[in-house]
């Protein structure tokens, strides 16, 4: 099965998968609101602002598997997002990322390993994974890498469709 047959369910209930966004650039975040590397969310919705026209969308899993940071529920996510930092870009119902409960995306997206080689579980909040359009992951991102790291942003520029 490949990630783009996981069925999903968006923040608001809908069905959804990330076949919808086949042939597009993705960068797949699972995210929190109340973790100190929450503003993170600025710079995703810049990249989300940048890049949508080009073939490219940042999709948010919200987890409240590290601290207990994501407690809401996908209402009160919602709300949070969209007012506090203006969020336009897919958010997937809340979930988990690591374990035996977590989502199938996530199951096969922490096997690939990030630039110091290492795979397996989701460090923590606002880790990043980077899909181009035939839905392979070309990279893996730690929370403490920013958004608009030059690093991540030449990777987003260089699988974007053409």
């Amino acid at each position: 099965m490949s990630i783009y047959d996981v069925p999903l369910k968006t923040l608001t209930g809908e069905p959804t998968s990330l076949g919808d966004y086949q042939g597009k650039t993705l960068l797949v975040v699972n995210v929190a609101s109340k973790c100190g590397l929450t503003p993170q969310y600025e710079g995703l919705e810049r990249l989300q602002e940048q890049y949508a026209t080009r073939g490219f969308s940042v999709i948010g899993f919200p987890s409240n598997q590290f601290g207990g940071q994501e407690p809401g529920s996908a209402e009160e996510i919602q709300e949070f997002c969209s007012t506090t930092y203006g969020v336009s870009f897919p958010m997937i119902e809340k979930t988990d990322v690591n374990g035996p409960e977590a989502n199938a995306v996530y199951q096969e997206l922490t096997q690939v390993a990030d630039t110091e080689g290492k795979a397996g579980d989701v460090a923590w909040n606002f880790e990043k994974f980077l899909i181009d359009p035939s839905g392979k992951v070309v990279g893996r991102y730690r929370p403490q890498t920013v958004p608009e790291d030059p690093t991540l942003v030449a990777a987003i520029e260089a699988t974007l469709p053409q």
